[in-house]
């Protein structure tokens, strides 16, 4: 059984820390841009084609915060399903209809399936699990911050290991990134300063590098001059 959690930066995000206005070029860039070398991974995983293609993803709102409308998330999982569509591999959303047709993942809200994670994708069951448990802590404990981006980088790090990938970046800026591997190591970035500008230095889409590894692992040509699309 494949399944994976989205770790956050929790102390900065339950801690009440205030998110500067982005000025960050080098972010931008990052975010716009894959060099040559910038692709690098924690070796926790195996990239591999998409689960399907195209890949269907279906939400019920069944058991979301009050505070997130069904409207709402269905258009932040259709966001993230076209950003990971520039793999090669087309996302599409399919209306719920009160039950998960074959082939599609189901998007849900579950604490149990999300093992307490404010996110979590399950491959061989496909579901992608949101946890309204953690939503809530952070609701509870920073009132302030913009829960819905912490929602849509969730929704786009989740989903892109139904795309294939399956190991975590290293890249800071990557919507599949892991900050640390837990053993002292750390991610890397192009400007060392840039993460003190911002409580959550993830992308809340797939970036370039995302994209390119997707490409990669489904066969796809690399992404001319290594960026994305009207970029």
């Amino acid at each position: 059984m494949r399944r994976d959690a989205l770790v956050l930066a929790l102390a900065a995000l339950l801690g009440g820390a205030a998110g500067a206005a982005l000025a960050d070029t080098s972010r931008t860039q990052e975010i716009n841009e894959c060099r040559v070398g910038e692709i690098g991974t924690w070796g926790d995983g195996r990239d591999r084609p998409a689960l399907a293609s195209p890949l269907v993803f279906t939400y019920n709102p069944d058991g979301a915060p009050p505070w997130f409308s069904a409207s709402q998330v269905a258009d932040m999982v259709a966001k993230a399903a076209e950003a990971w569509s520039d793999c090669g591999v087309r996302g599409e959303v399919a209306p719920w209809t009160g039950a998960v047709q074959p082939g599609q993942v189901l998007v849900q809200w579950h604490q149990r399936d999300s093992l307490g994670n404010f996110g979590l994708a399950n491959l061989d069951r496909h579901t992608l699990s949101l946890g309204p448990g953690a939503f809530q802590m952070l609701r509870d404990r920073n009132p302030a911050h913009d829960a819905g981006e912490t929602l849509q980088m969730t929704l786009s790090h989740e989903m892109g290991h139904f795309f294939g990938l399956m190991a975590h970046s290293r890249r800071c800026v990557d919507v599949l990134s892991y900050y640390h591997n837990g053993r002292g190591g750390k991610c890397f970035k192009r400007d060392p300063s840039a993460p003190k500008l911002v409580v959550e230095y993830r992308h809340i889409l797939p970036t370039a590098c995302d994209i390119e590894r997707c490409r990669r692992a489904n066969g796809q040509p690399p992404l001319p001059g290594g960026r994305l699309p009207g970029r």
